[in-house]
């Protein structure tokens, strides 16, 4: 007895309950008709199949002209190229078409289990009472309804049918609990590590592209409530788009036990949408599956990919985390598009048209919470790295409080805001915010890493490093892109900071390699790093200081100055306030020895926010203003604000202890 239907020609394997054509283990691009088509001539190999017959069996409510069967024959021999100098399909004029390659059907024995199953309608899911073990029940001897056994034979049949249909339904659902109790008995303390790779795109089509990533983000999103996954967020898997994927090479990449592939094939308004979930250590594929729907259906596949993988790793989740589990909210097909196109963009750091994007989806649908918080990341990746100024800050924030004020708590707007109100001088109102996500998510790799960067700002060093490595623990890539662990720069741990470095060309971590080895004093490879981040990404900030100070290693001090003086005035201009980056600024003042202009741009970044006063007390670069009047001064500030920062986080970990408990 056949499980599935799978056939084999060629190179080729046809999955026909999977709907899945592979060549080589990799997918065959086929629209949903040509894959109709391929299996009745797969199925009816070598025989000719008329053009009217085959018209009935694909259109069978619908009349449709020849040609689209036409187009689709010519789809399918696209596809499939040709054997031995001939096409797989043969046309026979006037008439059909024939299969002519050799077709195994591959026959995979079914395992024992009871005559009787039942399907629910539309379903291709059977409950059997396969399998059940532990002694039957025994019917008491009084009840002689039961207990008799008809002597006619059709009695007996029917007799018969009713006993297994009544044993299925008693004893089905027991089984069925006692495997997830099993299950769940076998479930490791830790959380288990979960990667949602992009969707790879099995068509050449460019305008459809931005679905892979943002559908991947869209999933991600959806399970970072779930405290038993750690899910990877989209700047560690962002990689992977349009990449082959090597399943043992990629889970060893990121550190998971768990991948979620998975393909799309966009056919005018349809869409097919096919995915696994494989658990990588063990080589062994938890689910799989595919569904069609129209693209204006966008917002189903979150639910629907986020469901299966929590059926798929028998997660056991509370009320909360079941509550956040459910459906979105209804949102306009065009604005969830934008939406969609707007995360892609953010991922390829197109920043001003990312915006445009999420704005417009704000427009045509005001109610749809996470265009809000996504808005306002851009705001803020766009003032903070490319000089947006202050207007983009004060957007970013009106951004996240309208996701805020539809979506309380929820997980991403609380993290990007925290991120602004450090980057923009609160970081006393960022930790609480920070702790409320970690008390409803304690594995949350970013929000841990965003609670370093704030005790950072705050000078809290050591606790800074607890949590950011607490971040790299559960996501190794967390940040890896576009933040650097700087604590232990500021504690002098040089060795261990260029350590945690990523392999990475980007600009920043270019600028900070070669931050760290000024730092040590490698001279030449400060030099070379400052240049390269520089020739990669001229607008950033921190490639600027490094510029400056690459002019000062050079011996050209007045070129170094002409550079800062440039940058210092377009953060006035613009309103830029991100205070840690303009103490970068104060720093290299003071080594080419403009210490009126240090002082200057050290006082706008403690004012702004950023009062790291065990730091600035041991930063060899300050060395040459500590004998000046105006840098005590600026130093009692820092340390007033350092001290009161102590006192509040103390007493808020506390209030978030408490209603954690």
């Amino acid at each position: 007895m056949k499980v599935s239907s799978l056939y084999e020609f060629g190179p080729f394997r046809l999955h026909v309950t999977d709907h899945l054509l592979s060549r080589g283990g990799q997918p065959v691009a086929l629209t949903p008709k040509a894959f109709d088509v391929l299996v009745f001539l797969v199925e009816n190999s070598g025989r000719l199949v008329r053009k009217g017959e085959l018209m009935k069996r694909i259109w069978p409510d619908s009349f449709v002209e020849e040609a689209n069967l036409t187009v689709n024959i010519s789809a399918l021999r696209k596809a499939l190229g040709s054997r031995q100098g001939q096409d797989y399909i043969e046309t026979v004029p006037r008439l059909g078409y024939r299969f002519n390659a050799r077709v195994e059907e591959i026959e995979q024995p079914a395992p024992a289990r009871a005559a009787v199953e039942i399907a629910p309608p539309e379903s291709d899911t059977r409950l059997t009472a396969a399998h059940i073990q532990g002694p039957q029940p025994v019917m008491a001897a009084e009840d002689h309804t039961l207990s008799q056994t008809p002597r006619d034979p059709e009695q007996r049949k029917v007799f018969a049918l009713a006993a297994a249909l009544l044993g299925i339904v008693v004893l089905a659902p027991a089984a069925w609990m006692y495997r997830r109790q099993a299950a769940a008995k076998k479930l490791p303390s830790a959380p288990r590590s979960l990667a949602i790779l992009p969707f790879q795109n099995l068509r050449q089509d460019p305008d459809s592209d931005f679905l892979g990533l943002s559908l991947a983000d869209a999933v991600i999103t959806k399970l970072g409530y779930v405290s038993a996954l750690n899910v990877r967020p989209s700047s560690s898997i962002e990689k992977y788009r349009g990449e082959f994927i090597d399943t043992k090479r990629v889970a060893r990449d990121l550190n998971v036990d768990t991948l979620l592939a998975g393909s799309f094939l966009r056919d005018g308004d349809d869409l097919r949408i096919t995915a696994q979930l494989v658990d990588a250590r063990a080589e062994k594929i938890l689910w799989k599956g595919s569904f069609d729907l129209k693209f204006e259906k966008l917002l189903t596949v979150q639910d629907r990919v986020a469901r299966e993988i929590i059926d798929g790793l028998e997660v056991t989740l509370s009320p909360s985390e079941a509550q956040h589990l459910k459906p979105d909210v209804s949102v306009n097909p065009l604005a969830y598009e934008y939406y969609l196109r707007g995360i892609d963009l953010y991922s390829r750091n197109d920043f001003p048209l990312a915006i445009k994007m999420l704005e417009k989806s704000g427009e045509i649908d005001p109610n749809y919470a996470p265009t809000w918080s996504h808005l306002g990341r851009s705001f803020t990746a766009n003032a903070s790295f490319k000089f947006g100024g202050s207007e983009q800050y004060h957007k970013a924030r009106s951004a996240y409080e309208k996701a805020l004020s539809l979506q309380p708590r929820q997980i991403e707007a609380s993290i990007y805001m925290a991120n602004l109100l450090t980057d923009t001088g609160r970081v006393e109102q960022a930790v609480p915010l920070l702790r409320e996500v970690l008390a409803t998510n304690p594995n949350h790799a970013e929000a841990h890493w965003e609670l370093g960067y704030s005790y950072r700002f705050g000078g809290l060093l050591k606790e800074s490093v607890a949590e950011c490595e607490r971040a790299r623990q559960l996501d190794p890539g967390v940040k890896l892109n576009s933040s650097a662990l700087n604590s232990y720069l500021y504690l002098g741990q040089y060795d261990k900071f260029l350590a945690s470095l990523p392999q990475s060309d980007a600009a920043l971590i270019l600028f900070y390699r070669g931050f760290g080895e000024y730092h040590r004093h490698n001279w030449e490879q400060a030099v070379e790093n400052f240049d390269r981040a520089f020739a990669a990404d001229a607008s950033l900030l921190q490639a600027q200081v490094g510029r400056a100070l690459s002019h000062a290693l050079k011996n050209r001090k007045s070129e170094g100055l002409a550079v800062l003086r440039d940058t210092e005035s377009m953060i006035e201009q613009r309103g830029v306030v991100e205070p840690e980056a303009a103490y970068k600024v104060a720093q290299a003042y003071a080594v080419l020895g403009d210490q009126a202009s240090a002082l200057r741009v050290l006082r706008r970044s403690i004012e702004n926010g950023f009062f790291s006063y065990p730091y600035f007390m041991v930063d060899p670069l300050l060395n040459g203003l500590r004998d000046t009047t105006e840098f005590a001064r600026l130093m009692s500030a820092a340390r007033q604000r350092h001290k009161a920062f102590l006192m509040l986080v103390a007493k808020n970990g506390e209030g978030t202890e408490a209603r954690a408990r």
